[in-house]
């Protein structure tokens, strides 16, 4: 006769649990203590408890399981896996409330806690919280963006920052004004929930989905059913560490899938490679691990996805990583150090045990991937797949928006598009679905509230993260450096090629600076007898078919020498590139020294 299995096993071993903690609420003896072991029992208002330890059942018990098995080895949890442990950040909504209504911040772990709910308080930058959103593909309607204005105006700052992750925050959000944003952009029909912590962070796609001319396919639909699919599975939200999810079809905008842990990329697979095995048609294809800010892209695992399995696929790969994944050092617990540790064949064998069933492994010989990406496409005005119908890139100062451009900009959406709006990962916005005979009102309009839909090469490229104006990790003001560069390489050149650089202000990346061709991590540089805002600077990263990571050149550069140096090496480039180079193809051919040299004078 065969023994239990582990399933069943799990169910007996919840069925005796529950019996006795039922037994025990009502004062009755245990019976899972009868043998020569004892167990004692509490129920109380934290829970019931087994000798002493939480007792969990369902979907938060892969998360805890996970953690005892590194007590169990001797291991002590990071302070984040123990802040987790002693109170679960999901259920906090009461007490959130109560601190708001108190007028109080957050003190200790219970910072950490607040992030999964979306609220961060950023002391010492600012005496506020920030509150990052959930806006699966980046898309969200006219009338969203108008509430989110009204919003900020009433209970934060009065702008809104576009993140890279086609995302929205709110911030300069009083103590005392929590309550009114959770209830706000809930009644918005938007979520905050999950948006920051140990969480999967917003899932982007491919911002053009459905109007894109050449795309292989619509992403947004699944970015939105990945979303949808998070939320309404509890285990999603165990994880050691944060997780990034990006759908790419195949079109003019990247989405950046190979900087995210799972990354879905649209191929082709044509009738000459179809068989027995593989119907021709679009797949994706599934890469895992990318963390450019560790200096890795995601890798390609040769399995091959119809849109339809790769939610399923996606759950189990991240139970994998809960059950897994580090908990005691928070600097290797991202997916990419279990597949360091691990290798991608063992890793993938665990996929398929959480999926049940096999995953379809197909050799790159048998897929035809594209690459119709325009680095300009973000910005401007461009033709849709719909005949007659054009959207608008609007421009920003480095992803900020004011309340009244915002509301604007809806207004633009519902009389001129069809309502709808497109975040980019590139801290920008599109309006789509614009009748061609009315682009000239509507670009008259944007140039009226004071953004424009015209971008220079310089300035279409131009990324920075929140810098030391709003986050305590940032070692410089990122954005207001990013506008003074700009306009200084402006004025220098006229450039008939786009050059991207990012800013970030720390080692966290939220800038991706390695993937730029010029990319800034803030650093404090010793002047005299002050320490000043400088940057290591590292040059000629890239993405998708460009893909590198940016080598750094230059390191401790005061800010105020920074636009000279980064002139420097543009000038270079600009005189000695061959016909056609791109900036990362002219990098990539040059040594370290060679590059170094290029801005001499200016360091």
């Amino acid at each position: 006769m065969n023994g239990f299995t582990e399933e069943q096993k799990q169910y007996l071993a919840g069925f005796t649990m529950g019996s006795d903690v039922a037994r025990a609420v009502n004062g009755l003896p245990v019976v899972s203590g009868s043998g020569a072991t004892t167990s004692a029992i509490r129920i109380g208002s934290g829970g019931a408890s087994v000798d002493g330890q939480p007792l969990v059942a369902g979907p938060d018990q892969l998360a805890l399981e996970a953690q005892d098995r590194f007590t169990a080895a001797g291991q002590k949890l990071a302070k984040e896996e123990q802040a987790k442990r002693d109170k679960n950040p999901l259920d906090m909504w009461d007490e959130i409330i109560a601190r708001s209504d108190a007028g109080e911040f957050p003190k200790g772990t219970d910072v950490f806690l607040h992030k999964f709910h979306g609220m961060f308080y950023v002391t010492p930058a600012q005496d506020a919280y920030m509150m990052r959103l959930r806006i699966p593909g980046g898309m969200l309607r006219g009338w969203q963006l108008t509430g989110l204005a009204d919003l900020s105006d009433r209970s934060a700052g009065g702008y809104l920052d576009i993140t890279t992750r086609a995302n929205l925050q709110l911030r300069e959000i009083p103590a005392d004004q929590a309550r009114s944003v959770l209830y706000g952009v809930r009644e918005l029909d938007l979520v905050s929930l999950g948006s920051g912590g140990d969480n999967i962070r917003n899932c982007t796609a491919s911002c053009l989905s459905g109007i894109d001319p050449d795309e292989l396919v619509e992403t947004i639909p699944y970015a939105r059913r990945m979303h949808h699919y998070i939320l309404n599975h509890r285990e999603m939200y165990g994880l050691p560490r944060k997780f990034n999810i990006a759908f790419d079809g195949g079109g003019r905008i990247a989405s950046l899938d190979d900087t995210n842990d799972i990354g879905f990329r649209a191929v082709r697979v044509p009738e000459s490679s179809a068989g027995p095995d593989l119907t021709p048609g679009v797949y994706f294809q599934l890469t895992l691990g990318g963390i450019t800010g560790h200096c890795d892209f995601a890798r390609d695992t040769g399995v091959l996805l119809t849109g339809d399995e790769t939610m399923a696929v996606a759950g189990a790969i991240v139970r994998v990583f809960v059950k897994n994944g580090d908990r005691t050092d928070r600097k290797k617990a991202r997916l990419k150090y279990l597949l360091d540790d691990w290798g991608f064949d063992k890793f993938l064998e665990e996929v398929e045990a959480e999926w049940g069933q096999k995953l379809r492994r197909i050799s790159d010989d048998r897929v035809e991937a594209v690459d119709h990406e325009d680095r300009f496409a973000h910005v401007g005005v461009h033709p849709q797949r719909q005949v007659g119908k054009s959207y608008v890139g609007v421009v920003f100062p480095v992803g900020r928006m004011t309340s009244d451009q915002a509301r604007v900009l809806a207004q633009l959406a519902d009389r001129y598009g069809n309502g709808e709006i497109r975040l980019t990962v590139w801290q920008n916005l599109i309006l789509p679905n614009i009748d061609d005979a009315d682009l000239p009102a509507v670009l008259q309009q944007i140039r009226d509230c004071g953004l424009e839909w015209q971008a220079s090469s310089v300035r279409a490229g131009l990324v920075a993260c929140t810098g030391s104006a709003g986050c305590k990790f940032a070692g410089a003001d990122t954005k207001a450096n990013a506008m003074e560069l700009a306009k200084f390489l402006e004025s220098q050149f006229d450039l008939d090629v786009p050059i991207n650089i990012h800013l970030t202000g720390c080692h966290h990346s939220c800038a991706q600076h390695y993937i730029g061709d010029v990319g800034l991590i803030a650093c404090k540089v010793e002047k005299g007898d002050d320490m000043v805002d400088g940057y290591h600077i590292v040059i000629g990263g890239g993405w998708g078919s460009r893909q590198k990571i940016a080598r750094q050149i230059y390191e401790f550069v005061p800010f105020e020498n920074v636009p000279a140096v980064v002139a420097a090496v543009i000038a270079a480039y600009m005189e000695k590139r061959n016909e056609g180079e791109s900036f990362d193809q002219f990098a990539a051919r040059q040594t370290n020294d060679e590059l170094k040299g290029m801005a001499v004078a200016a360091t």
